[in-house]
């Protein structure tokens, strides 16, 4: 059945008086559900386990559900500003018309219906529930008899009678095909409904029959594999072995027809050396060829996650976590392979410590797929690093993809922004409600908020591990089947002292694991008021091994003093800057908050006196840092490329910075995360 606009507005005229709360639902599995895993030392408590209840993220989570998901949804059920629903309804035959949009149209959709789910795994709203039984249901009707999927094709095949499939390169049936498979597993395990989940087995037993009888170009026509994670997903889910040998054959078949450094399959996978081409390709891929290194143990697949996983952190990542430096450009390996060939890469990474900041693409999906890959790979290592990086995202190169107030949204994220600029830049104009050319990045981003509670904490053999930190309340159960309880209370990120409370626990020993981030040093613990002997490291977790009871306090002091951060000097773009850090969050310049200076004239000293205090901006409390910096002069460049220096002492004047993730919320404005450094 159609969804009907007083439908709709009636469902979010409710959605503003959801109280949250914590429902026992035996379907709510992990988000990402390794419980029967067997290469993996972690694996995530349930969807509905986490409650955020002060703070930051309760904050992030009461805008995601009050203006996020509605904004969301009205948009993708309201032809006049999104034809993806309306594909579907066109497909099932429910309304005349074309298809409209980018190929990639459906999987918007999927991914809006399991920012939805995610939502209802927690509030249990029943308008959410009714919004997707409605929508599901012409889904189904879209579907071909076979289990092919895909409007675009779907609308042209009944109004020409041809039945390509797979047949163009830059098709994106099997990203489709991808996130129906996630967004069905998401709903499964939020609702306990088998509707979406019988389309998505429907689907992945078309890929099946597909691949097994597809010639090796068609095979290679599958560009952003977020059906990697999602054939795995569905493994999961239903235990069939036919969805596992699929996802296997995936990865080995990619590279042996020629292919391309922008889709990284030029070579096979495991013959890969380094990180080339289009960033959310890219981080897909790594994502679920992790997935499927957790149900095989193929090591060979993991140490090219190792090395993919070094090349990124340590050449090619900016320091909000942005991933894709490059709008255009030319392949790094150049013609190496062909003397006579030069490919093209878009949206993708360049060449090691090549990370330009006015021109730095850093879509947002891609920063959401290095999310999603280091997950993973905490789920199989359950090394720290991998949680740094999770958290450097969320804070940072994830959070800077919407606005405050839920309804506006970056596809890039760039460094810096001036409007001297020369350039013209794609999706510029500061933050839309709608971005015509390509809307991915907003359903991503609002599903990805609306399961962050699903990243806090994992649990392992030998007890609970901490990844996240925020305010909550955790009710989950050990692997040995023993229920905990336990309340965490924190001002994070703003603040760096956590309180955990134990409110019912197992009556045998387990240890729980502190994520001692990356970027702190002094950290201390303490159990009911006495510090603990165990080892503290910055850079890994710490665990605290006893008998606990209820009653027993965990205080922890993660220090979180302002740095300034310079980067390597092969990066051309940032030498003799930094870039300041407090905590996991990054800091910029707005000229918002710094009207009497160019941001391009400002300077600050290493031994600066930044100091935090509480802002609000468009309604969300913000730790800002002031102090002061060095304003040197601010000559005219106008038609001049060199200069010779000016010998004028610099003026010391007040200056604000602000996270990262909150520039362009008050109008037009300039930004830089990197500022001079003057000594």
């Amino acid at each position: 059945m159609a969804l009907h606009t007083s439908f709709l507005r009636n469902t979010f005229g409710l959605l503003t008086g959801i109280v949250i709360t914590i429902t026992t639902n035996a379907q709510s599995k992990a988000l990402v559900n390794t419980a029967q895993s067997k290469f993996v030392r972690l694996q995530g408590v349930n969807m509905n386990e986490v409650n955020w209840t002060t703070g930051f993220w309760a904050d992030r989570f009461k805008v995601c559900r009050d203006s996020m998901v509605p904004h969301l949804w009205k948009t993708y059920t309201d032809a006049n500003l999104s034809h993806s629903f309306e594909n579907f309804k066109i497909a099932a035959g429910l309304a005349p018309g074309n298809f409209k949009g980018p190929s990639f149209h459906d999987g918007d959709f999927y991914k809006t219906l399991e920012s939805v789910a995610g939502m209802y795994a927690i509030t249990k709203d029943p308008k959410l529930d009714g919004l997707m039984d409605d929508a599901i249901a012409v889904i189904g009707k879209a579907q071909t008899p076979e289990g092919y999927i895909y409007t675009k094709a779907i609308i042209q095949q009944k109004k020409n009678g041809e039945k390509k499939m797979f047949d163009d390169k830059l098709s994106f049936e099997a990203y489709n095909f991808g996130h129906l498979m996630t967004a069905a597993c998401v709903h499964y395990r939020a609702t306990g409904k088998t509707t979406l989940l019988d389309i998505a087995k429907k689907a992945t037993g078309f890929l099946i029959g597909f691949y097994n009888n597809a010639t090796p170009e068609q095979a290679r026509n599958a560009i952003c594999p977020s059906h990697y994670m999602g054939i795995i997903e569905m493994y999961r889910t239903t235990r069939e072995p036919a969805y596992l040998t699929l996802a296997q054959k995936l990865i080995d078949i990619r590279g042996l027809t020629e292919g391309t450094d922008d889709n990284s399959d030029r070579v096979p996978f495991r013959k890969m050396t380094k990180v080339i081409g289009h960033a959310v390709r890219a981080n897909y891929l790594f994502a679920g060829v992790a997935d499927v290194f957790a149900e095989t143990g193929d090591s060979t697949l993991l140490s090219t996650l190792d090395l993919m996983w070094d090349d990124v952190t340590n050449h090619k990542m900016y320091v909000t976590g942005g991933c894709g430096a490059l709008y255009d450009g030319v392949s790094p390996e150049g013609t190496s392979y062909k003397p006579d060939t030069v490919q093209k890469v878009h949206q993708s990474y360049g060449k090691a410590y090549q990370l330009p900041n006015y021109s730095a693409h850093n879509e947002t999906c891609a920063n959401i797929g290095n999310l999603l890959w280091n997950y993973r790979m905490l789920q199989i290592t359950g090394q720290a690093k991998y949680a740094d990086v999770m958290e450097l995202e969320l804070y940072n190169g994830i959070l800077s993809g919407i606005s405050l107030d839920g309804n506006r949204f970056f596809y890039t994220n760039p460094l810096s922004a001036s409007d001297d600029y020369p350039y013209p830049l794609r999706w510029m104009g500061g933050r839309q409600p709608y971005i015509s050319k390509s809307n991915c990045c907003p359903p991503n981003t609002v599903r990805t908020l609306a399961e962050v509670s699903s990243y806090a904490y994992s649990v392992s053999d030998k007890g609970l591990w901490m990844n996240l930190f925020g305010a909550n309340q955790l009710t989950t159960t050990l692997k040995d089947g023993s229920a905990i309880r336990l309340t965490q209370e924190t001002a994070y990120p703003w603040d760096g002292a956590v309180r955990l409370s134990w409110q019912q626990v197992s009556a045998k020993p387990f240890s729980v694991f502190v994520r001692i981030p990356g970027w702190c040093q002094g950290a201390t613990i303490k159990v009911n008021g006495v510090a603990v002997t165990t080892v503290i490291r910055s850079g890994e977790y710490a665990e605290l091994n006893r008998l606990w009871k209820a009653g027993d306090k965990v205080e922890i002091n993660l220090p979180m003093p302002v740095k300034l951060i310079e980067a390597n000097p092969l990066v051309e773009e940032t030498r003799n800057q930094v870039a300041v850090k407090r905590g996991p969050v990054v800091y910029c310049l707005e000229s918002v908050d710094n009207p009497n200076a160019k941001l391009t004239s400002l300077a600050l000293s290493p031994k600066n006196n930044l100091k935090p205090k509480l802002v609000s901006i468009e309604n969300s409390e913000i730790m800002a840092l002031e102090g002061t910096a060095q304003r040197v002069e601010n000559r005219s460049w106008t038609n001049q490329l060199y200069r010779e220096v000016s010998d004028n002492a610099p003026v010391s004047i007040p200056v604000r910075l602000i996270p990262y993730y909150a520039w362009s919320n008050r109008g037009h404005s300039e930004m830089a995360v990197w500022i001079p450094l003057i000594r």
